[in-house]
């Protein structure tokens, strides 16, 4: 039998574009069992009133505001799905993104979850492609936070970390799971939509706390940074697809070990500028 998946949607006063992010998961040509739209304790009487009015084959679970972390392990934990897409308010999939996920993980023993390339939207455009090294994601989240992964991963590794309410939580946890000996196959097509907001999380806090939260995350998993677990990740991934030049992330290593934190912190905002910059295009 083919497994079973539950769309969870997390929601925060964000209701301008939940419409069409519901519509996409319902409109998967492999259907999910359920959508589930997590209110994480919207006060916006817009976004209350757009959720009330939502249809019954829409479950609705509403929660206190525990952060988009929260929002997701609460998704998790009411999903009756085998496996769980977690999908933005702001996003949204195209028809095949299951079947075409459900195909590459069940015809590859060596892949545990699926992601696919992303097809940047709003103020970018655009395909962004994505490939799955582990060395590389411990410098860089090259992972989106979409991914269709097995309920059981999320239940046996404890979920999101709640304490990342500042954003990143998906890279530590896409950390965290190959970690665990878990591995992500890509859909080497834009199967999904992701919206580009210079207001978003990820633009307006994440970025500016970069280099803070990703020593959260090096401090949460120190055995993979020491020098000695680096090297032997770089020989275990060398031959594998990355985003850029491995050897690259040695010399982000080195000044990172050698400079001071703050003039680290200066660097990385100056690298980051420019790139976020490139990448906020307005379409013509």
């Amino acid at each position: 039998m083919q497994p079973t998946v539950s769309v969870i949607i997390p929601c925060y006063n964000g209701h301008a574009f939940l419409e069409q992010a519901i519509r996409s998961a319902k409109e998967q040509t492999v259907k999910p069992v359920e959508v589930i739209v997590i209110d994480d304790g919207s006060n916006d009487p817009e976004t209350i009133e757009f959720l009330d009015q939502m249809s019954d084959d829409v479950r609705l679970v509403r929660q206190e505001n525990r952060g988009l972390p929260g929002a997701r392990n609460r998704g998790f934990l009411e999903a009756k799905g085998d496996y769980v897409l977690p999908l933005d308010c702001d996003d949204w999939l195209e028809p095949n993104f299951i079947e075409v996920g459900l195909k590459l993980i069940s015809e590859n023993d060596d892949i545990d979850y699926a992601f696919s390339w992303l097809a940047l939207e709003a103020e970018s455009s655009g395909v962004l492609k994505k490939h799955y090294n582990f060395f590389e994601q411990l410098f860089l989240n090259q992972l989106p936070y979409c991914l269709l992964q097995p309920k059981k991963l999320w239940l046996e590794l404890g979920g999101y970390d709640e304490m990342m309410r500042s954003g990143y939580e998906d890279w530590e946890w896409n950390i965290r799971l190959g970690k665990a000996g878990y591995r992500g196959g890509v859909i080497e097509k834009p199967l999904f939509h992701y919206r580009v907001q210079s207001t978003a999380m990820l633009a307006s806090i994440s970025r500016r706390k970069h280099v803070d939260l990703w020593m959260f995350i090096r401090e949460k998993h120190s055995d993979l940074y020491s020098g000695k677990a680096l090297v032997a990740l770089w020989r275990a991934w060398r031959d594998c697809q990355s985003t850029r030049s491995l050897s690259l992330y040695f010399g982000w290593e080195l000044l990172y070990r050698l400079l001071p934190k703050s003039v680290f912190r200066g660097l990385v905002a100056t690298l980051f500028s420019r790139s976020h910059s490139a990448r906020f295009k307005k379409k013509a």
